[in-house]
């Protein structure tokens, strides 16, 4: 068994593969300034009450965009699964080509999305963490860059703290477009923004990549963005830890 951890700014994503097959995800929050230790214990815990024995696990695969938190991980899976973690960085083989500026840039979460090769190429992942990012893949195969805009959490914070007497709501897919309460204003508002910037962004990358190209959205949200958008007709909110396990695999 393979354990596979995707260490966002905001969450970090827990997934135990059998096989190829992903059988257990966990989502938690990051936590900067956890040890080693409390790290071992918090995922010792997770795996037993799930009925996992720590010894059934052949290797761990990390992609991390929060420094902080790689070297308490790194002595964890050493103290607790006796393994060295492989960190997913563009030194790897992921099975892509690396085709920017400055490759070392690159989130080891955008490569792991590049790197997932279930729905061929070209393809285009919207990915909706803390940031929404477009990763972009040619149809040769090489990770050609992408575009970045602020999260879906950013938007629904923002609102709440620049505001005097707006609440903070849910991100949700509204009952209707006009809203009859504050509430609902919001939700609508944040929906449907959210949305437009999304498919306005995809339009464009289309036309660029030409209309064979594949769209996938991925992230806790990509139900939500899938209901309502003309261009992403795919939601695969556990891509991330598939193209981690496919670069594990590739790298033995």
């Amino acid at each position: 068994m393979i354990l596979a951890l995707d260490v966002g700014n905001t969450n970090v994503t827990i997934g135990v593969f059998a096989g190829d097959v992903l059988v257990t995800a966990w989502r938690l929050r990051t936590d900067r300034e956890q040890t080693a230790d409390e790290w071992g214990i918090k995922l010792r815990q997770l795996l037993t009450l799930a009925g996992y024995r720590l010894e059934a696990f052949r290797g761990m695969v990390i992609a991390s965009v929060v420094p902080p938190v790689d070297q308490p991980l790194t002595e964890m899976c050493q103290r607790y699964f006796n393994s060295q973690p492989l960190f997913l960085s563009v030194d790897l083989d992921l099975g892509i080509g690396i085709d920017i500026d400055h490759p070392r840039e690159a989130g080891a979460d955008r490569l792991a999305n590049a790197a997932a090769e279930h729905y061929g190429f070209p393809c285009v992942v919207v990915d909706l963490g803390t940031a929404i990012n477009f990763d972009v893949v040619s149809a040769d195969r090489k990770f050609i860059g992408g575009i970045i805009c602020p999260g879906i959490g950013m938007a629904t914070t923002g609102l709440y703290q620049k505001t005097a007497r707006l609440p903070l709501v849910d991100f949700r897919e509204p009952a209707r477009l006009i809203g009859r309460n504050t509430v609902d204003c919001i939700q609508s508002g944040l929906y449907h923004s959210v949305l437009g910037a999304i498919d306005g962004i995809l339009e464009r990358l289309l036309v660029e990549l030409g209309p064979s190209t594949k769209v996938v959205a991925t992230g806790g949200q990509a139900s939500l963005i899938v209901n309502g958008s003309k261009f992403i007709k795919l939601a695969d909110p556990d891509l991330t830890l598939k193209g981690l396990l496919l670069t594990w695999q590739k790298n033995q």
